[in-house]
């Protein structure tokens, strides 16, 4: 079972999330996919003062992820750099994986290089192209989640509306199969759940609400 772990931005504006990164680094089958967090801010902030085009600003958020990919590995050294399909499939295979996405995404055809796309959806894109049975969502304390319903069309539209997660995601989550779920950081019964996993939710449950915001 191949399970996407996408860590939110804003779990990375405060402190390190060693805990987490320490929990899903004993998981094989797991594949981690970082935001660009505050890097990816700085893009946000620079983009109008320097007009630049929203195709610069698509490619340099996604050397921000490949920044915060690097930050992750010295923080959890056990987490298995991967640029691949075949790398991250070998590294699955013997622990958790960790994307390093600038090789697959960077001026790919079949991505739209705006706002619309960021972490959230690469990381959909990434499952798709895996063929990966579920993608985790792991969202700041505080994350407007809307109540599940049971029906997946309507609660991806209501964590767009609330702005969970990015403007093409919904589109693009039509051509993935598997589970989609999101899970607050202070969660960590739900994410364990959602893992198949119990371990570690306490501590985790404490280095969440101390170290992360909503964004």
């Amino acid at each position: 079972m191949t399970i996407i772990v996408k860590i939110g931005g804003s779990l990375t504006r405060g402190t390190a999330p060693h805990r987490l990164l320490a929990r899903l680094a004993g998981e094989p089958g797991l594949v981690v996919v970082p935001g660009g967090g505050a890097l990816a801010d700085q893009v946000r902030a620079v983009q109008p003062q320097w007009n630049l085009s929203d195709g610069a600003a698509h490619r340099m958020a996604l050397l921000a992820m490949e920044q915060m990919a690097h930050a992750m590995a010295d923080l959890e050294p056990r987490l298995l750099p991967a640029r691949t399909l075949a790398e991250l499939t070998q590294a699955a295979a013997r622990g958790a994986a960790l994307w390093f996405p600038a090789t697959m995404t960077l001026g790919h055809a079949g991505i739209t290089e705006s706002w619309d796309v960021t972490s959230d959806s690469l990381a959909l894109w990434l499952a798709i192209e895996l063929k990966a049975n579920r993608l985790v969502l792991v969202k700041a304390p505080g994350a407007p989640l809307p109540p599940s319903s049971g029906d997946r069309v309507a609660e991806i539209a209501a964590w767009s509306a609330a702005g969970v997660v990015d403007a093409a995601f919904a589109t693009m989550a039509v051509r993935f199969t598997g589970d989609i779920l999101a899970v607050p950081a202070d969660d960590g019964d739900r994410l364990d759940a959602a893992l198949g996993t119990r371990a570690g939710a306490t501590e985790w449950n404490e280095e969440a609400k101390e170290g992360s915001r909503p964004s």
